[in-house]
């Protein structure tokens, strides 16, 4: 929120650890390859969002791993529901407070600054993240996390 920047890392760590987990979450080839597909789907869609400039690179990212770890399933189609819904209030957010009279107070912190300026873009990758969490209890691998603790 402060950088207004998704960094590469966080999507590396991501597919990384997709590649590492699914296995030992006892994920079947098959399934893999599925949710593999839908990591490439998700791409497709994400850049093309990218190329038009409804979405930054980083956003295309997150979704394409966070896709990923969903695959083909309910979840994913939750996690998408869900980014879109809490996008749109985080949307609805920053507008009222960037065209309230708070704006120049809140612009002059270092965690608001980029909130408060009405040029800035929507920080959708705090929507991204919260919908991710919302949806990983439905995905396999997140189920298998939580019979696992």
């Amino acid at each position: 929120m402060l950088s207004m920047t998704i960094g590469n890392m966080i999507s590396i760590v991501l597919v990384a650890g997709f590649a590492i987990l699914a296995p030992l979450a006892g994920l079947s080839w098959s399934a893999y390859g599925l949710h593999l597909a839908a990591g490439i789907i998700m791409l497709l869609a994400a850049f093309t969002l990218f190329a038009v400039g409804a979405v930054g690179g980083g956003d295309a990212k997150l979704l394409t791993a966070t896709a990923l770890w969903m695959g083909p399933s309910i979840a994913l189609a939750k996690y998408l529901v869900w980014a879109a819904m809490l996008g749109g209030l985080l949307t609805l957010a920053l507008l009222a407070l960037r065209y309230s009279p708070l704006a120049p107070a809140a612009s002059n912190t270092r965690l608001l600054r980029h909130v408060a300026d009405k040029n800035a873009g929507i920080p959708y990758g705090i929507a991204l993240g919260a919908a991710g969490l919302l949806a990983s209890p439905y995905s396999p691998l997140g189920a298998w996390a939580l019979a696992s603790i």
